[in-house]
């Protein structure tokens, strides 16, 4: 197994409406069957029989990292399949791991199981965080999973941040999702990623993005900071997640929400339909706007550092 360069870009049809909550898409050759919108991280446990009864089926843990904010996504599929337990095949469960020695990749997905035993088992298991140099090395371990079913995995997954990987990998077919970072702030997937994408019926691998809402700004003195008029628009955080399914290549999002009625939110959201290119553009113009403001804080802060650290020599 390689990973080689290649040149090909792909001009995918524009979207002129975006998924449903409802809508199911095929999870490589496993026969399970995912919503396009996954449901991860929150803080409150409502969400996820919110998210179940809006048609939300597929749900994002974590086997290590971020242990304790994943918490209330524990208890709500916990509390979801009580007394319900055939929900269990409504639903599909994946979960991370961020360590990369490969004797390490197996024990945190029964520590997921043992967390919340109504379970039974995983869907999907995950390598979170990959990049090139050790990814390849996973993939071979993942692939066991899904060979001997470990903790019950049907399918693999990995998370990245390396988008020139993530690319080719994309091509090779050896997984069934990957997960790459994309909003206003980070938009290089565009262009690292998506161009190069095949149309989701010609590759076997889904695409999904996460940290869609991260240069999400509603701070009025940060608005302030990026030379932001009173009177110039405010998107809602749910126009995050249309900017990243605006983008054809993309079959899905992972969502962290703040509540239940962020589920309604999401589902009015997405069927406003895809961002037109000015409201696109806006946001990306946003999202120049509070890199720059992070970049001018972060060298602040630096500074006061440095000036604290020469009064204590």
């Amino acid at each position: 197994m390689s990973i080689s360069g290649h040149d090909r870009t792909q001009m995918l049809a524009p979207r002129t409406e975006l998924p449903k909550l409802t809508d199911r898409l095929p999870l490589g050759t496993t026969g399970l069957q995912v919503s396009p919108i996954c449901c991860g991280m929150t803080f409150d446990d409502n969400v996820v029989p919110a998210a179940f009864e809006a048609g939300i089926n597929f749900f994002f843990l974590s086997a290590d990292m971020h242990w304790p904010m994943y918490e209330s996504i524990r208890k709500g599929l916990e509390d979801l399949l009580r007394g319900h337990p055939s929900r269990r095949d409504e639903i599909v469960v994946a979960a991370t791991c961020y360590v990369t020695q490969p004797e390490f990749c197996f024990a945190p997905f029964d520590e997921v199981i043992e967390a919340v035993p109504s379970l039974g088992h995983i869907d999907i298991t995950v390598a979170g965080g990959s990049y090139a140099p050790e990814i390849l090395t996973r993939i071979e371990i993942f692939k066991l999973h899904r060979a001997i079913k470990h903790a019950g995995a049907r399918g693999i997954g990995a998370s990245f941040h390396d988008r020139a990987v993530a690319r080719e990998l994309l091509d090779q077919g050896f997984l069934d999702i990957q997960f790459v970072r994309y909003n206003p702030v980070h938009p290089g997937a565009q262009k690292d990623v998506f161009q190069h994408a095949k149309p989701h019926p010609e590759r076997s691998t889904l695409l999904f993005n996460f940290k869609s809402t991260e240069s999400y700004v509603d701070d009025e003195e940060h608005l302030k900071e990026m030379g932001v008029e009173e009177d110039n628009w405010r998107p809602h955080i749910t126009d995050y997640y249309r900017f990243a399914l605006t983008a054809p290549a993309l079959d899905g999002i992972l969502v962290g929400m703040p509540d239940a009625d962020g589920v309604r939110q999401l589902a009015n959201a997405l069927a406003k339909g895809p961002l037109d290119e000015e409201d696109h553009q806006y946001l990306l113009d946003l999202g120049v706007l509070e890199k720059r403001r992070r970049e001018a804080e972060k060298l602040r802060k630096t500074r006061e550092n440095i000036a604290k650290l020469n009064l204590q020599t």
